[in-house]
């Protein structure tokens, strides 16, 4: 794929070794590390715009098959721990008339932080609390948020449209009246960024959000005109090389205008990745720290 003049720059092994280290030891004010030599050490192969623009290297033999029990259905015992289960319930919220069903990892009432992830196309609240797939990823993610007096929130969104984005804005305002003040950050996977796109245009959800990530999504030729981008919240992106379904090449030339704007935003790149691949390897104590300390 195509880089900018400014992606030109290739780091070797060692570098990107004390890279990762670096990165690492600078996020680490807000929440602390968690099966960190398992999530994240990754190879940085390249990287750009003063370390806002980076590729990983993916391996599908090692990051899958070397990962996975059974590949892309179980992950291995070792990267998961089911003691957060505990704290984890199915709900069926009434929002403003809309009920929306979702899975709470974390209390109720009073977390420390919010973190809501929105499915794609034929997924549903169980996609981002199922702990064995993508890696163990999101077991990780519960433990983080759950693990740090925060709460984690994968509702079912059953359209992709004006309805979806009403439906979560409500869940944002939930999340909201349980901890008044507190940090908000969504997540949207694939077809889901077109909620997190609808959300960035409302006013009063973007006046409760801490910042978003966009993985394998669409693009928005019009995010410069949102409330979201007028309140510079921070914004990540992580995409596949190879995505076949949405190319990565959109969202790095949107990532490249808002970086030249000096908009607070990143952009992670897996090499040779597919379109779940930033699901499995997104690093999310990285993720959530960058925006919690933004």
């Amino acid at each position: 794929m195509p880089m900018s003049t400014s992606h030109c720059t290739i780091i070797t092994a060692i570098a990107a070794f004390f890279l990762s280290a670096a990165v690492g030891t600078a996020a680490a004010d807000a929440l602390p590390p968690y099966k960190d030599d398992l999530f994240s050490k990754q190879i940085v192969l390249q990287t750009g715009d003063d370390g806002a623009f980076e590729v990983i290297e993916y391996d599908e033999m090692r990051d899958i098959n070397g990962r996975d029990q059974i590949p892309e259905k179980r992950v291995q015992q070792k990267y998961v721990s089911l003691g957060v289960k505990k704290l984890q319930a199915d709900e069926t919220l009434s929002l403003d008339g809309i009920r929306l069903d979702v899975t709470r990892v974390g209390p109720a009432q009073n977390p420390a932080f919010a973190v809501i992830f929105i499915h794609g196309r034929d997924g549903d609240r169980r996609l981002g609390a199922n702990d064995y797939t993508f890696g163990g990823n999101f077991n990780r993610l519960k433990n983080l948020a759950a693990g740090n007096g925060g709460v984690y929130y994968s509702p079912t969104v059953r359209t992709f449209d004006a309805n979806g984005v009403t439906a979560i804005a409500g869940l944002i305002r939930y999340a909201s009246a349980q901890s008044p003040g507190r940090p908000i950050i969504l997540s949207c996977a694939s077809m889901g960024s077109q909620i997190c796109w609808g959300i960035a245009r409302d006013a009063e959800s973007v006046k409760r959000l801490k910042g978003m990530l966009i993985m394998s999504g669409v693009s928005d030729p019009d995010f410069a005109k949102s409330p979201f981008y007028k309140a510079k919240l921070p914004l990540w992106f992580a995409h596949g090389s190879r995505d076949p379904v949405y190319a990565a090449a959109d969202q790095q030339a949107l990532f490249e205008e808002l970086d030249k704007a000096k908009y607070p935003t990143h952009f992670t790149l897996f090499e040779s990745g597919n379109h779940g691949t930033p699901i499995r390897m997104i690093d999310w104590r990285r993720v959530l720290n960058w925006i919690l300390a933004s």
